[in-house]
């Protein structure tokens, strides 16, 4: 089953380094959590509106792009992020908070709405030490994210999405939550999954910055347990469709290394709340993406909530594409035993699964190539899982093989490309 997913059968998401979907803009490094799959360490510390502007202007001067992805830490924990959010709806884009909800109130919400929010992404999974909700698992949780759903829906005009980690040992509940959110289509967007990921100190490797070997453990995302760190977008996908056997994915992107890595792999699906009647194909996507990008010089990304209840219009092109005929046929016979779910919306909803780095044997590291979450360090654009390093040892880290690391002498490290080079992110 791993092996279903051919990507030459998929639509290759365009997103590149200068013209993507998002820019990530990082206000603060401060959390109210302890996430276990973290990439950031938790410090008190904020950016001032000056330099967030500032990182406004680096993106504006590389990069082209729909909405921006405010994170941290947890964006809700920077004093001025109702100004954020109004500062990015002026630059004119689209402002999305991704946050772990805990210090979300409705009085909040309605402020940042207020201020030209677009959407949230709520990160919530069973390993974040989350006050009143320790060990509960997925299922348990879903709890607190239709609260959270509820609340955006209450106040509404809001996208709704969801991320979780994805560890080995919460790999069989995946299929619960593409269920979850599938039976709440109606104010739920999406859902993304990640597979977790970490610098091990398991032996296996050496690491060096510019040529001198280092020590990784300062980093928050270096594990010194043995933990499994190789769950792939295809297996996530393959857990689904044990359940769900019509769930197809349609768009990809892939890594700098492997040209068959399936880095972000999108699913979209047509449906009413508790039935999903298809789901779009690689051509669907394809005229989304390139349809926005030709009328408005970008590639979408968070699409009113509004827009996406009105996905009836979207069945009738089953005849011209072969990932919605299904859904077509599946809505008529749907309608005949229920004629007066005619009045009812017909929902659109996204599932992704995030692969992040991948070390391959030889030390090579396999990015996300055209990722969208990248992010500004001194007037630069750098990958966000990984700008870690460069606050530690500043610059990336290297990977060596154990049994090559003696043989590997200490060099110059090569100039560092700035922002606008030919350097492939």
């Amino acid at each position: 089953m791993t092996e279903a997913l051919d990507h030459r059968a998929l639509y290759r998401l365009p997103w590149s380094f200068s013209d993507n979907i998002i820019a990530w803009l990082e206000p603060t490094a401060k959390c109210n959590l302890a996430c276990d799959g973290c990439y950031r360490e938790n410090v008190n510390a904020h950016k001032s509106l000056e330099e967030v502007s500032e990182d406004l202007d680096v993106f504006a001067r590389w990069r082209k792009f729909d909405g921006v992805s405010i994170a941290g830490g947890d964006p809700l924990m920077h004093p001025d992020i109702v100004e954020i959010v109004r500062m990015v709806a002026r630059r004119g884009h689209k402002p999305v908070l991704n946050t772990n909800g805990h210090a979300l109130t409705e009085s909040l919400l309605r402020e940042l709405k207020a201020a030209g929010l677009v959407g949230f992404t709520f990160h919530v999974d069973s390993k974040q030490g989350r006050p009143g909700w320790k060990d509960k698992t997925e299922l348990e949780l879903n709890a607190l994210r239709l609260w959270l759903a509820e609340l955006v829906a209450k106040v509404g005009g809001l996208a709704c999405a969801f991320n979780s980690t994805v560890y080995e040992d919460t790999l069989d509940q995946v299929p619960d939550l593409v269920q979850f959110a599938q039976d709440h289509i109606d104010i739920i967007h999406t859902m993304v999954f990640i597979t977790y990921r970490a610098a091990m100190m398991d032996g296996s490797f050496d690491y060096y910055q510019a040529g001198q070997k280092i020590d990784p453990k300062p980093l928050a995302y270096a594990s010194p347990t043995q933990r499994r760190i190789d769950l792939s977008s295809r297996q996530v996908v393959a857990r689904i469709q044990a359940r769900f056997p019509d769930f197809a994915p349609s768009a990809y992107l892939g890594g700098t290394e492997r040209p068959n890595s399936l880095k972000w792999l999108l699913t979209g699906r047509v449906g009413v709340p508790g039935r999903i009647f298809g789901y779009s194909g690689p051509r669907f996507m394809e005229a989304v993406q390139t349809g926005h990008h030709l009328l408005t010089g970008r590639y979408v990304a968070y699409t009113h909530p509004g827009l996406l209840a009105r996905s009836r219009w979207l069945l009738p092109l089953g005849a011209l594409e072969s990932g919605l005929r299904g859904a077509l046929g599946s809505y008529v016979r749907h309608l005949t035993s229920k004629p007066f779910d005619v009045r009812q919306p017909v929902h659109f909803q996204s599932i992704m699964v995030i692969q992040p780095i991948d070390v391959l044997p030889d030390g090579r590291q396999d990015m996300c190539d055209g990722c969208p979450d990248v992010t500004v360090h001194e007037g630069e654009l750098v990958w966000s899982c990984r700008l870690e390093e460069r606050l530690k040892f500043g610059g990336l880290i290297e990977t060596v093989p154990k049994e090559s690391g003696e043989a590997h002498r200490a060099r110059p490290a090569p100039p560092r490309p700035k922002p606008g080079s030919a350097q492939r992110h």
